[in-house]
């Protein structure tokens, strides 16, 4: 992305940032060259941000020439809104409790510098706040009112209301913000950027540091720059083309609302918001596979009013599911009654509705990979050795897997691949990963999974580079898509809501 820092008057941007190029914003909105421009990230440091005002026009017509806006017109009109600003306060009260608490003022003000505070006790709830109106200069007022901290008001400041004693400080952070370090050293020209959120201390992430290497090379081989980032990272998602998450996905999870606030920002996203929903949630996998006959084992959706009908219905001994549970967490197996009664409080607890599914031993699973509606890789995903499970999760201990087979495609049962590209087809054209279980020739699908395990060595045994490079042409030929469509006019460019 090339940087621009758009001012109505330079002058009154005190700060020389190399490679940063300043603009004033009449010329950004009227000269031809800045419409031309593609890829630029457009920080808005206008003094009044207010409807039909300069700054207004700046972020509206940076959307609709394809560039990115800090602010965005969303992030303005979120801003005024009261009641999104109350909603703010709620989500973050705790932070904003453990922040404050220790002030004896009735009143304080937060300033914001592109997301930090100087403060190190405030920087968190900085962050915090940027993250949900991404602005680079922000000033939130908080009061102290029944007994606890309340955000009243959140607003865009001028560079004129930032204190002389955080002038240093605001230039330091604006320079760590605008200026990419590692941009520099790169020689060869890319046409996108693509944010690939992973982390290695997550213990479950889908992907291990050389995966991720080599979904970068096979990145750069399309043209597509990339750069790691992580949850702190939400507020300038804006700024990437793309985003790729890596990462373990859930529906009440940062990577969700990540994944949705770029997806409403116009960039390409895997896993999208919708597949998080729909491989999150084994309630909707049920519902889905009955109304479209995937063959599964004999299931239930189990609520406080039907449980004693499981016996009946499901048998023993059969499996508990909690909606949301993934490696092979959440998930219980119940040999009688008596261990139904003993397992299902806990379940209930955490959701009002179970999956109960009878139990279909298997010393493996097929996992079926598919990509864009084809299959990609098909792996045996062993049991842990003396366990049920792929995964054996001891408390206290280690997680433990089981052995992984990798087969070419053409070489694993076809019933199996087709079953598990059917399967992924009803979720979306993204990536998945289709759990099978294979019983006296019969094939039965457990579950799709976004997000699905890339690891190097495993799951690209057979494919090698060839995985990752048909993972990002999957990425290469909706960004290229996208521009073609938004420079045809024919589809929507301006985010918001």
């Amino acid at each position: 992305m090339i940087p621009l820092v758009v001012v109505e008057n330079p002058k009154r941007w005190p700060f020389q940032i190399e490679g940063v190029e300043v603009v004033p914003a009449k010329q950004y909105l009227v000269e031809r060259r800045y419409s031309d421009l593609r890829g630029v990230a457009v920080y808005n440091i206008c003094r009044n941000y207010g409807y039909q005002n300069v700054g207004y026009y700046v972020s509206l017509l940076a959307q609709a020439r394809g560039h990115r806006p800090l602010p965005s017109v969303s992030t303005l009109q979120a801003l005024g809104e009261t009641t999104l600003v109350r909603m703010a306060s709620e989500e973050l009260e705790d932070l904003i409790q453990a922040s404050l608490g220790r002030l004896q003022s009735r009143e304080f003000r937060l300033s914001i510098y592109f997301g930090r505070n100087t403060a190190k006790s405030h920087d968190r709830l900085a962050r915090a706040l940027f993250n949900l109106f991404p602005a680079p200069f922000l000033r939130a007022r908080f009061a102290w009112d029944d007994d606890r901290w309340k955000l009243q008001s959140l607003r865009p400041i001028a560079t004129s209301e930032i204190p002389d004693e955080h002038r240093e400080f605001v230039i330091e952070q604006a320079r760590q913000y605008l200026a990419r370090p590692s941009r520099a050293r790169r020689q060869r020209a890319f046409r996108y950027d693509m944010a690939i959120l992973w982390s290695e201390q997550d213990e479950t992430a889908p992907s291990d540091e050389r995966a991720i290497r080599r979904f970068q090379r096979a990145a750069a081989s399309v043209g597509i720059d990339t750069y790691l980032i992580d949850r702190d990272d939400y507020g300038r998602i804006a700024e990437y083309d793309a985003l790729f998450i890596r990462e373990t996905t859930g529906v009440n999870h940062y990577t969700y609302r990540l994944s949705s606030r770029a997806a409403a920002e116009g960039l390409v996203v895997m896993d999208d918001p919708e597949s998080i929903v729909r491989c999150g949630n084994k309630v909707y996998q049920a519902e889905l596979f009955d109304r479209h006959d995937i063959p599964c084992p004999p299931t239930m959706v189990v609520h406080a009013e039907n449980a004693d009908e499981i016996g009946g219905r499901i048998g023993f001994p059969c499996v508990l599911k909690k909606p949301d549970g993934a490696f092979s967490m959440g998930i219980v197996r119940v040999d009688s009654e008596m261990d139904l009664l003993a397992e299902l409080p806990a379940l209930f607890e955490e959701s009002e509705l179970v999956i109960a599914q009878g139990f279909v031993p298997s010393s493996f699973d097929w996992r079926v990979g598919v990509l864009d509606r084809k299959p990609l890789y098909v792996c045996k995903y062993h049991m842990a050795s003396g366990h049920w499970q792929i995964a054996h999760n001891a408390p206290g201990k280690q997680t433990r897997f089981g052995l992984v087979e990798t087969f070419r495609v053409e070489d694993a049962p076809r019933a199996a691949v087709e079953l598990g590209v059917r399967a992924a087809s009803l979720v979306g054209d993204g990536l998945y990963g289709v759990d099978i279980k294979e019983v006296g020739g019969r094939f039965l699908v457990m579950e799709v999974n976004d997000n699905p395990n890339v690891d190097a060595g495993i799951e690209d045994a057979i494919l090698k580079d060839a995985l990752y490079e048909d993972v990002m042409r999957w990425f290469r030929v909706r960004l290229d898509a996208r521009g073609a469509e938004a420079k045809s006019g024919s589809g929507p460019r301006l985010v918001v809501g």
